[in-house]
């Protein structure tokens, strides 16, 4: 599983960190990231509900 935030769509609403801690967080400006420390191929169980949740679709999650 591969987690892509595209920076240039995210607003900052903070959801995709609400919903699946594990897997997001945020910057210093308060802009969504995937956490350090996550391995490609791999993704919590709230991943996909993170990206449903996510106001402006930033997040994507591929096979």
């Amino acid at each position: 599983m591969r987690i892509s935030i595209d920076t240039d769509v995210c607003i900052g609403a903070g959801q995709c960190a609400l919903v699946s801690p594990e897997d997001f967080t945020q910057d210093d400006d308060g802009f969504g990231t995937v956490a350090p420390g996550r391995p490609d191929g791999f993704g919590g169980p709230l991943v996909r509900e993170a990206a449903r949740a996510c106001p402006v679709r930033a997040i994507t999650v591929a096979e």
